[in-house]
């Protein structure tokens, strides 16, 4: 930890992370627990979420709070959100972090898929912040972070409706910056790159794929979730305090 910078703006501040089970979600709970914040997170993979719980309450850190959700159910999501807020106080920090890169043919895609993938991607995120902008007017002001993803800028293909979801977060952030301003609420998206999580090591990544990325990165090195983790301390952070309405790319260099 002592590598890295510690925030004090951020010691006791009520914190929600989506799909915080694993891969960038887990390092961004553990990132946030480790600045003292009293986090709470959602997921629907309750085998690894109690996994990564347990991992941080080794280490002796503040443990977090872990609710059993699927984004993809607006009701349930509110009422994780409220969960929260009763046991660490109104949230005054949002990490809309979950989602799911699937890949599929666009020839393959139905109505029903195409709505399932937008529940999954961005639906979530839209109605998440719906739910803690009472909080955050009350607070006298909060931090919002949208992961979006750089994929639509690069012109991936394999996943029109994922790409299609991710480039609407840039849309959301700056719509939702902008009505929630007057309350002092900032309103961030993060545009990561392809970070190796475990999930993208397992299912994705190929030697052909590895060597793609490092052709067209600037940096000759593979991403980690962590370096996510880092991007959202400092948006939620007081020191960050001017900045929103912004989309801060973390790719390596990519685009």
């Amino acid at each position: 930890m002592s590598r890295w910078a510690v925030y004090p703006s951020l010691e006791g501040r009520s914190v929600f992370v989506t799909g915080g089970g694993s891969g960038i979600g887990a390092a961004i709970v553990e990132a946030f627990c480790e600045q003292k914040s009293k986090v709470a997170f959602c997921d629907i993979d309750e085998p690894a979420s109690h996994a990564t719980v347990e991992r941080i309450r080794a280490r002796g850190l503040r443990v977090p709070l872990f609710l059993a959700c699927d984004l993809r159910d607006i009701a349930a999501l509110r009422r994780v959100i409220d969960e929260a807020a009763a046991a660490h106080g109104p949230i005054t920090v949002l990490i809309n972090n979950a989602a799911r890169d699937d890949r599929h043919r666009l020839e393959e895609v139905t109505p029903e898929y195409w709505d399932e993938r937008m529940a999954a991607n961005l639906r979530h995120q839209f109605f998440a912040a719906q739910a803690v902008f009472p909080m955050m007017k009350e607070a006298g002001g909060g931090s919002i972070v949208n992961f979006g993803s750089v994929s639509w800028m690069v012109g991936q293909g394999g996943m029109p409706a994922y790409t299609t979801a991710k480039s609407a977060v840039v849309g959301l952030t700056r719509a939702l910056a902008r009505d929630m301003g007057p309350f002092n609420i900032r309103v961030n998206s993060i545009a990561p790159g392809w970070i190796m999580t475990e999930r993208q090591i397992t299912l994705w990544l190929t030697p052909e794929g590895e060597a793609e990325l490092l052709r067209r990165q600037c940096l000759k090195r593979k991403l980690e979730p962590v370096e996510m983790a880092r991007i959202c301390l400092f948006l939620a952070a007081d020191d960050s305090s001017a900045m929103t309405n912004q989309t801060y790319v973390c790719d390596g260099g990519w685009v």
